[in-house]
C-alpha cells in the first residue's frame, strides 16, 4: 500500500539528475511508507525527517556554546597580545627613561599602599592609574619591596632637604642632641599615614635577601642626621654617635607601631629618653679601649658598605 506525500523541492546546484525528474515548485511524488525521505534545504546539508525538535535545538545549541567559546578565546589571545606588547615597548626604551617611568609609577603606586599594602597590586594599580597596562609590575621583579625601598629613600631624601633648611642659616647647631630628636621625630611622622601596613614592610625588609639594602638605608639615613647636627669628628665618637642613634631610631620606631596616644605624645616621649640614656652609653663605650677598637672597626665597614650599596657618596652639600 503506498502513501501520498508532497514534497518542496528547490533546485540544488549539485543534482543534475534532479532536474531531469522533477520539476520546481510543488511535485507529487507517491512513495512507499516504509521509505525514508530525504530532504534538502538550502545550505545543501541533508537532514533525516525522522530528527525530532530536540534534537535539532540540542544540535544548534552546541555550535552556538562552541562559537562563543571561540569568541572568549580569541578575546583572551588579543588580550595577551597586547600585553606582551605593552611589555615589549617597555624593555626597548633606554635605562634612563625605564628609571624615570619606575619611578612614576611607584610615586603613584602609595597611594594605594593604604588598600593593598607594599604589594604588586599596589603597584600595579599605581601603574593603571596614569594610564600604564597592570602588567608594568613585570617591571618590579622583587614586589613590594622595591616600593618599600623607594619610600624609604624618598623619606630620606626629604628629611635632608628640611635638615639643610634647618642649617642653612646657622654656622654650629646650638644643641645638637635635641637637633637630632628633633630629626628622628620628623623622620618618623613620615611612616604616619601608612602606619597600619608598617609592619609588613619592616618584614619585608627583614628578609635576607632585603636585608643590606634596608640596612644601607638606615645607616644613611643616621649618617645624615649627625652629619647636620654637626659631627665633623673623625675619632670614636664618629662610630658611637651613629651606631646609637640607629638604635634609638628603631626602637622608636617599633614604640610607634604599639602607640594610641593622640599625636603620638608617648612615642615622643620614649624619645626624649632614649636620647638622655644615650650620653651614658657613649661614655661606656669611649672608656673602655677594647670596646672602642673593636667597634671602631666593625662600624667602619659597615657605613662604608651602605654608601656603596646605595651607590652614595659623602659629598652632602
Amino acid at each position: 500500500m503506498f502513501h501520498r506525500v508532497f514534497v518542496h523541492v528547490r533546485q540544488p546546484s549539485f543534482g543534475l539528475g534532479l532536474n531531469a525528474l522533477l520539476n520546481l515548485g510543488t511535485t507529487r511524488i507517491i512513495v512507499p511508507a516504509s521509505s525514508t525521505v530525504r530532504c534538502f534545504n538550502c545550505t545543501g546539508c541533508r537532514q533525516r525527517s525522522s530528527e525530532s525538535l530536540d534534537a535539532f535545538r540540542a544540535r544548534e545549541e552546541k555550535k552556538e556554546q562552541d562559537y562563543a567559546k571561540q569568541q572568549q578565546q580569541q578575546q583572551t589571545n588579543d588580550q595577551n597580545a597586547k600585553d606582551f606588547t605593552a611589555q615589549t615597548e617597555f624593555s626597548s626604551t633606554s635605562d634612563g627613561e625605564e628609571e624615570r617611568t619606575k619611578e612614576m609609577i611607584l610615586e603613584a603606586a602609595l597611594l594605594f599602599v593604604r588598600s593593598h599594602g607594599w604589594s604588586k597590586q599596589a603597584i600595579a594599580n599605581g601603574a593603571e592609574a596614569i594610564n600604564y597596562p597592570s602588567v608594568s609590575h613585570g617591571l618590579f621583579p622583587r614586589g613590594g619591596i622595591e616600593l618599600v625601598h623607594y619610600f624609604y629613600k624618598q623619606c630620606n631624601l626629604k628629611l635632608i632637604e628640611h635638615l639643610k633648611q634647618q642649617t642653612a642659616d646657622v654656622e654650629k647647631v646650638a644643641n645638637p642632641s635635641d637637633f637630632a630628636r628633633q630629626a628622628i621625630e620628623y623622620r618618623l611622622r613620615m611612616l604616619e599615614p601608612y602606619l597600619k601596613h608598617w609592619p609588613q614592610a619592616l618584614g619585608l625588609m627583614t628578609l635576607p635577601p632585603n636585608a643590606p639594602h634596608s640596612l644601607a638605608n638606615l645607616l644613611t639615613l643616621v649618617d645624615d642626621i649627625c652629619y647636620y647636627a654637626g659631627d665633623r669628628s673623625v675619632d670614636f665618637n664618629w662610630y658611637t654617635r651613629r651606631i646609637g642613634l640607629a638604635c634609638i631610631y628603631k626602637t622608636t620606631e617599633l614604640y610607634m607601631l604599639q602607640d594610641n596616644s593622640a599625636g603620638f605624645e608617648r612615642t615622643w616621649k620614649f624619645l626624649e629618653r632614649r636620647m638622655e640614656e644615650a650620653s651614658m652609653v657613649h661614655e661606656f663605650l669611649v672608656k673602655s679601649e677594647d670596646a672602642t677598637h673593636q667597634l671602631q672597626s666593625a662600624v667602619g665597614s659597615a657605613f662604608t658598605t651602605a654608601r656603596n650599596i646605595l651607590g652614595l657618596n659623602f659629598n652632602r652639600r
